[in-house]
C-alpha cells in the first residue's frame, strides 16, 4: 500500500532510500496519519494478517501507548513484541524534534531467528554450566577420593602410631592403680598411727608399711608414668586432629593465611610410621610468611610427594626438607635419595593414571591430582631428578592470591 504525496512532504531520495532499506518502515503525517509503508513494510502486514484484507495499519497496531510518549519525550524508543509463536519484531518508534518537529516514522525488523539462535546459545550456555558444576563436583570428589586412598594405604602405619601409645597408656594406668592401692595402704597406716593413743610408739610399724609398699620407689617414679601417659595422649591427639585437618574437604572455603611449615610438619606426623624405619629427615627451614591457601588442599600434595619420596628409597636413605620465601613467593621442597626417575618418565609423571610403581602401589592420581591443586593456587611444581640419585620436588605459591580468586 502507497499513498502518493502531492504536497511533496516525502522527497524522492528519502523515498528511495525507504523502498530499499530491509526491514519495514512506516512514515507518518504530522497529524500521525499513515503516510508510506515500504515492500518490507507491506510483507511483514501480510504475515501478521494474511489475506486481502491485510495493511500496514496492522503494524502500527502493534506499537505499545507508551512508546509514542516516550518517543515524543526522549525522540525514540526500542523494544520488542512477540507477534504469535513463531514472529518477534524488532519496533522502533522515532519522532523529530525542532525543525522537524511532527515527522514521524516507525520501523520493524524480523529479529525471529536472531531470537533463536540466541535462545539456542543460552540454552547451550546453560547446559555448559550444569556439566561445569557436575564437572567440578566430580572433580571434588576425585580429589576427596584420593585423599582418602592416601589415608587408606598409610591406615596400618596410623593406627600402630596410634595404639603404640595408647598401649603404654594403658600399661601405665594399671601401674598407677597399683600405686594408688599402696599410697591408700599408706594412709590409713598413718591414720591408725594417729588415732593410736600413743602415736609414736607405731612409728616402726608405720615405716615398716612403708618399706613394705615401696613407697619412696613410688614416689620417684609416679611423675614419670604421669607424664609419659600424658605425652602418649597428647601424642594421639595430635594424630587425630592431624587426620581431622587432614580429610577436611573444605569445598566452599575462602583461602585463609596458612602456616605451611605447620601443615608439612602435620602431614609428616601422619605419614611418619611409614617412613622412620628406612628414613633420616634432614630440615633446612627457612622465614617462611603465612601463605594465602587452602591448607587441607596444600597437606594432601605434601602427602603424595612425602609417600612417593618414601616409596622410591629401596631400603635406607634421606629425606631432605627444605622451605624459604622471596619475590613475593614461598617454596617449599620435598627431596629424596631414593631410586630417581627416567628421563623418558619425567614429562608425563603429571599426567592422570601415569604410574611408575608396581601395580597395587599407587592409582597414578596422586601426582596428577597435586598438579592440579598448586595450578588452582597460581604456583608450580617443578621436579629434577635422576636416576640412582634421587628425586627433588618444589613447590612454589605466591603469598596472596590475585583479587579475582581471593
Amino acid at each position: 500500500m502507497t499513498h502518493t504525496d502531492p504536497n511533496g512532504y516525502w522527497d524522492t531520495q528519502m523515498l528511495w532510500a525507504v523502498e530499499a532499506a530491509p526491514m519495514g518502515v512506516l512514515l507518518l503525517g504530522p497529524d500521525g496519519t499513515l503516510g508510506h509503508a515500504n515492500p518490507a513494510a507491506r510483507h511483514l502486514a501480510g504475515l501478521i494478517a494474511p489475506g486481502p484484507q491485510s495493511t500496514p495499519q496492522h503494524l502500527l497496531g502493534l506499537v505499545p501507548d507508551e512508546a509514542w510518549a516516550q518517543a515524543c519525550q526522549k525522540g525514540q524508543w526500542l523494544g520488542e513484541v512477540r507477534v504469535g509463536d513463531a514472529l518477534i519484531l524488532e519496533v522502533g518508534v522515532f519522532c523529530g524534534a525542532d525543525e522537524n518537529a511532527g515527522r514521524r516514522f516507525v520501523t520493524f525488523t524480523d529479529v525471529s531467528a536472531r531470537s533463536a539462535r540466541e535462545l539456542e546459545l543460552q540454552q547451550r550456555h546453560d547446559e555448559l554450566e550444569r556439566t561445569y558444576r557436575r564437572l567440578s563436583g566430580a572433580q571434588e570428589q576425585l580429589l576427596q577420593s584420593e585423599k582418602m586412598a592416601s589415608i587408606g594405604q598409610l591406615a596400618a602405619g596410623v593406627a600402630h602410631e596410634i595404639n603404640n601409645p595408647i598401649g603404654y597408656v594403658h600399661s601405665n594406668l594399671g601401674t598407677l592403680r597399683e600405686y594408688v592401692s599402696a599410697l591408700f595402704g599408706m594412709i590409713d597406716a598413718y591414720s591408725t598411727a594417729l588415732a593410736a593413743p600413743d602415736p609414736m610408739s607405731q612409728r616402726d610399724t608405720v615405716q615398716a608399711q612403708r618399706q613394705r609398699l615401696d613407697i619412696d620407689f613410688i614416689l620417684g617414679d609416679l611423675p614419670q608414668l604421669l607424664d609419659e601417659s600424658r605425652e602418649g595422649i597428647e601424642r594421639v591427639t595430635r594424630i587425630v586432629q592431624d587426620l581431622k585437618e587432614f580429610s577436611h574437604v573444605g569445598r566452599n572455603e575462602a583461602m585463609r593465611p596458612s602456616d605451611l611449615v605447620k601443615g608439612l610438619e602435620s602431614t609428616l606426623n601422619i605419614v611418619w610410621n611409614d617412613l622412620k624405619y628406612k628414613v633420616k629427615l634432614e630440615k633446612h627451614y627457612g622465614e617462611m610468611p603465612p601463605v594465602e591457601c587452602h591448607p587441607s588442599e596444600i597437606n594432601q600434595v605434601f602427602m603424595n610427594l612425602l609417600i612417593n619420596a618414601g616409596q622410591a628409597i629401596a631400603e635406607r636413605g634421606v629425606i631432605t626438607l627444605a622451605c624459604g620465601a622471596e619475590d613475593a613467593e614461598a617454596w617449599i621442597s620435598i627431596g629424596d635419595s631414593g631410586c630417581g626417575i627416567a628421563e623418558e618418565s619425567l614429562g608425563r609423571i603429571f599426567d592422570p593414571f601415569f604410574t611408575t610403581k608396581p601395580i597395587g602401589r599407587g592409582t597414578g592420581l596422586g601426582l596428577a591430582i597435586s598438579y592440579r591443586i598448586i595450578e588452582k593456587h597460581h604456583g608450580r611444581i617443578d621436579v629434577s631428578s635422576r636416576v640412582g640419585t634421587g628425586t627433588t620436588f618444589r613447590i612454589v605459591l605466591p603469598l596472596r592470591q590475585p583479587a579475582a580468586t581471593a
